[in-house]
């Protein structure tokens, strides 16, 4: 089994790395070989296989062919403008995210001779927009309220039809927000999730740009990695034409996220946050979803955290060594 994750270098695809790493494996299939790319060139963790590290930019003519070249049995694809960065640079978000995407898709389609890999790609929640009901199911119908919803909503409708068509085995997973990420913050509007736990666990004080009754799914990276590991070894034949999968996460407010962190690691930690409005970032996180019914997901085998609690224990045992900054 040949590997291949784009959109290596980030804080998903280093964690899918590692895991892949120590597994060794995909499922029952022993790994064989691993390429990692991304915008800047991913870290190569000694492995008992062969990596390569390349640098490459998806959206570029050219690129997708060089990286299908090598026929990888499975495809991660994890590259994209996230959601922020989307929303202020309108061209790049779609040169990024849908033409990159179909750049990729095309590539595979064109190679022929049964070439038929497993791509597992990556969606959101944000293709969904409001108003929405009380939980939104799979059913529940695609009216993205942003640029990145709108962008990540193409590529799986090119998902599932390059599916249908038989150019490739394609799973498509929506992501909650993934929370605590580790690192530093980036240009995603919902970075204020994971600063409010993160940077007062580490010492730092946290700024909150919302109120504390907006509400969210999250699920951490640990379930993230084990979201793309069972769509790359599922059985397919049972999802028929729909093809894209809300996962499973867990609705909380960003008052009970606080809560959790007190529950976990003390008052101390959490006078650390600070309250300071933003009205750019409340007006983009008031068109997002907040909860979800992610039954489907489930049936087929998906599983997250069912409490904000263990949330945060996973980034303290992950990140943290298993402490934190009282």
């Amino acid at each position: 089994m040949h590997v291949l994750i784009i959109g290596a270098a980030g804080m998903v695809g280093r964690k899918l790395t590692e895991r892949l790493v120590r597994d060794g494996r995909l499922g029952a299939t022993p790994i064989t070989a691993m390429t990692l790319t991304d915008v800047i060139v991913p870290d190569r963790p000694e492995a008992p296989f062969p990596i390569v590290a390349l640098q490459g930019d998806l959206s570029v003519p050219g690129e997708a062919e060089r990286l299908i070249a090598a026929r990888p049995g499975a495809i991660f694809h994890l590259a994209a403008i996230v959601s922020g960065e989307a929303e202020a640079d309108f061209e790049k978000g779609y040169r990024i995210n849908l033409d990159g995407t179909r750049f990729l898709f095309d590539a595979i389609r064109l190679v022929g001779g049964g070439y038929k890999p497993r791509m597992v790609f990556t969606s959101s929640i944000a293709v969904f927009g409001a108003p929405f009901p009380e939980a939104i199911g799979d059913e529940f119908f695609t009216t993205p309220l942003t640029s990145y919803g709108t962008q990540k909503a193409m590529g799986e409708l090119l998902l599932a039809d390059y599916s249908r068509r038989g150019f490739f085995d394609g799973v498509g997973i929506r992501l909650p927000t993934i929370c605590v990420r580790p690192g530093k913050p980036n240009k995603a509007a919902s970075g204020f999730f994971s600063n409010i736990i993160r940077e007062p666990l580490a010492g730092h004080e946290a700024v909150l740009p919302v109120d504390e009754d907006v509400r969210h799914w999250h699920a951490s990276p640990r379930s993230a990695v084990g979201f793309l590991i069972h769509a790359a070894t599922m059985d397919t034949a049972p999802l028929g034409a729909r093809r894209n999968l809300t996962m499973p996460g867990l609705s909380v407010t960003v008052g009970e996220q606080i809560e959790a962190l007190r529950r976990v690691a003390g008052d101390g930690v959490v006078a650390r946050i600070r309250r300071e409005p933003d009205q750019t970032i409340r007006g983009i996180v008031a068109g997002w979803p907040r909860n979800f019914d992610a039954s489907r997901a489930e049936s087929f085998g998906f599983t997250a955290e069912k409490t904000f609690d263990e949330i945060i224990r996973v980034h303290i045992d992950d990140e943290l060594g298993g402490s934190w900054v009282k």
